[in-house]
């Protein structure tokens, strides 16, 4: 069984500032998790699929981006899920949950083996998450509500990640017209 995701990716030079902001954080803390894969929206989170799973993901994804306009987002600030999880805040994302939705309705039909979420989809763009160390936590959170950040892009395409056992690797990229 190999692990997936699928993703997008800020353009630069977005995508060169928010690695900037998971170095430091990385640096500062010793977190890895956040160096593992470069800035992203997760769309559909990590699932255990066997093999054959990424010829039809494949497959399905290239038909779901098939006419589908890019779509604007924002990003603005920081914030944190508890006190493990460290992410630029997404914004401006009407378009971005839409495209979501569209994702998983297609799945259902064609990739049912991808589970519907039991959460609300919060877009969010990770810097670290839970290998902070705890005595990290309080002056990353001080400096961070102080901090601030924001950039617009357009997400252009999809990307289908597989693990390797050590880190992600983008396999497939799915253009947004």
């Amino acid at each position: 069984m190999n692990l997936y995701l699928v993703a997008v990716l800020p353009p630069e030079p977005v995508l060169g500032q928010v690695w900037a902001l998971k170095q430091e954080v990385h640096e500062r803390t010793g977190s890895r998790n956040a160096v593992r894969l470069p800035p992203h929206i997760t769309l559909i989170p990590p699932t255990r699929q066997p093999a054959e799973f990424e010829a039809a993901a494949a497959d399905a994804l290239a038909e779901f981006v098939r006419g589908r306009a890019a779509v604007r987002v924002g990003l603005h600030d920081f914030s944190w899920f508890g006190q493990r999880t460290l992410f630029v805040r997404v914004v401006e994302a009407d378009a971005l949950l839409e495209l979501h939705a569209a994702l998983y309705a297609w799945c259902a039909q064609r990739l049912p083996s991808i589970q519907p979420e039991n959460r609300p989809f919060t877009p969010h763009m990770t810097l670290a998450t839970r290998d902070i160390p705890t005595s990290a936590v309080p002056l990353l959170q001080e400096e961070f509500r102080h901090r601030h950040y924001g950039a617009t892009f357009e997400i252009k395409s999809l990307q289908l990640f597989r693990h390797s056992g050590q880190q992600w690797e983008k396999i497939r990229e799915f253009e947004l017209v």
